[in-house]
């Protein structure tokens, strides 16, 4: 039975469909989740998509981190359980304190729409699991506040922790330490800015994305089996 990734629907959230048909394109089973829901039922990983949740008002993030299914992510991320946050789904995983650090306004304050090269940095968690470090990989961006920010303890941590699993080749957005996404203490709960479901088939010009998302499709199996 294909692994069931639910995909959690903000008010303005503009990808969720991309990542289902992504996920079912590697052999997961993609659902759809609503933010007002206060339980996730019997999935077996969770996807925080891209898009504008509750119009980026206040800081992007900031309004759905206090959606009722955000405690049910939390307690599911604390169990172990895959969590992955997708562009604006990464602001919310740092607003609710899942992940450390900030996302902040892009250098030269500029919107960016375009292919960026990354770097796999590590394979030590569930998003990157199946990839090579030292990878080269071609995914879009799509993003205003999407350049990553911490103190330097943090970085440290990041750092010595193998806690950096993505970075831009060419930074596009002023990201300290050209970060690109970051994991957890556990590898279990993954954030990126770029977009994996974007890149998931050579019709939308580049499927370096399927990498990343059989991994995780791979770590939710992996829990389902458990």
């Amino acid at each position: 039975m294909a692994p069931r990734i639910g995909v959690v629907v903000f008010p303005g959230t503009n990808c969720e469909h991309d990542v289902v048909a992504a996920i079912g394109r590697v052999g997961g089973a993609g659902e759809l989740l609503w933010h007002g829901d206060r339980a996730l039922g019997a999935v077996d990983a969770v996807v925080l998509p891209g898009g504008f949740a509750h119009g980026d008002y206040l800081r992007p993030g900031a309004l759905a981190r206090f959606s009722p299914i955000m405690d049910a992510v939390t307690r599911f991320a604390h169990e172990g359980g895959p969590v992955v946050g997708i562009c604006n789904g990464f602001q919310v995983l740092t607003e609710a304190g899942l992940l450390p650090g900030a996302l902040q306004k892009n250098s030269r304050l500029r919107f960016l729409c375009q292919p960026t090269r990354l770097e796999v940095t590590s394979t030590a968690s569930v998003l990157t699991g199946l990839a090579v470090r030292g990878d080269e990989l071609v995914i879009p961006i799509n993003h205003f506040s999407g350049s990553y920010t911490c103190d330097a303890e943090t970085l440290r941590a990041l750092r010595d922790d193998d806690r950096i699993v993505l970075r831009y080749l060419d930074n596009p957005n002023g990201s300290v330490d050209d970060i690109a996404g970051i994991a957890n203490e556990g590898g279990n709960v993954v954030g990126l800015m770029p977009h994996p479901e974007r890149a998931s088939q050579a019709l939308l010009g580049s499927e370096d994305g399927l990498v990343l998302l059989r991994s995780l499709v791979g770590a939710a199996s992996g829990r389902a089996a458990a």
